[in-house]
């Protein structure tokens, strides 16, 4: 079965590089016009390139979303939307000794109050169309505590909980909102930091080898994840925090 996005206007936000940009490429492969937001304009339009490329649909726009005033612009651009993925977030490493209050607010800023925007931004225009998907990004650390992430296990956990309770405000309007849940995924961001140890490759090992599967996930395999979610084959969902960890949350493996 193939999940079509056919007709459908897609907005993602963090659609530069990583889980985002897959989304943005899969959900164009199914039919849909995207728009690949990210706070680096150029990093969107590479992604709007590479979908193109492929023959895809899309368009870049410069998306912070920490900012009221590019979100107003953006609505002016992209009123309508039927897809929403709500992807753009940071990390952070350290417990609660270790976190400073400002690195605690920057987190909470874009990786809570940016999907608020995201949410409120374009939500009443698919509550007022009834119709509409929404996707938002969580994580492994929405589900369970992570040993060493207390500022982002905080932010992860908060936005499953919004999911949670806009799915369930919203349930009677043709509107779902649904989260995938990844566990450790090869992006850029993590390949960046695995270059930093001393043997990149023995530190990739120990990463992967506390996963079920004893491999890190791919952008690809949340990206197939969401497209589900976002189709109407999954027209019976809301609400769901889907986890894509490869058994990560199934059984207890080390955190290290």
């Amino acid at each position: 079965m193939s999940f079509s996005l056919a007709s459908k206007v897609a907005l993602v936000t963090g659609a530069g590089s990583g889980i985002g940009q897959a989304i943005a490429l899969t959900f164009a492969r199914a039919g849909a016009l995207v728009w690949a937001a990210d706070v680096n304009e150029a990093a969107a339009r590479t992604t709007v390139h590479l979908l193109r490329d492929e023959g895809g649909q899309g368009e870049a726009i410069r998306l912070d979303v920490t900012s009221d005033a590019d979100f107003t612009a953006a609505l002016a651009r992209i009123p309508r939307v039927d897809i929403l993925v709500a992807n753009a977030g940071i990390g952070h490493v350290g417990t609660l000794l270790t976190t400073s209050i400002p690195d605690f607010e920057r987190l909470l800023s874009v990786n809570v109050t940016g999907v608020l925007r995201t949410l409120k931004t374009w939500m009443p225009g698919m509550i007022e169309r009834r119709s509409g998907s929404v996707v938002i990004t969580g994580s492994t650390a929405g589900l369970e505590g992570l040993v060493d992430r207390f500022a982002y296990t905080a932010s992860k956990h908060a936005v499953v909980g919004m999911m949670r309770c806009a799915a369930l405000d919203h349930a009677t309007s043709g509107v779902r909102v649904n989260a995938v849940c990844p566990g450790r995924v090869e992006t850029p961001f993590v390949k960046a930091r695995l270059a930093e140890y001393p043997d990149p490759a023995a530190a990739y090992r120990e990463m992967a080898s506390t996963q079920a599967q004893k491999r890190m996930g791919t952008p690809q395999e949340v990206a197939n994840a969401a497209l589900f979610l976002a189709s109407d084959e999954a027209s019976f969902i809301t609400g769901a925090a889907l986890a894509v960890d490869g058994g990560w949350t199934a059984g207890m493996f080390p955190q290290k």
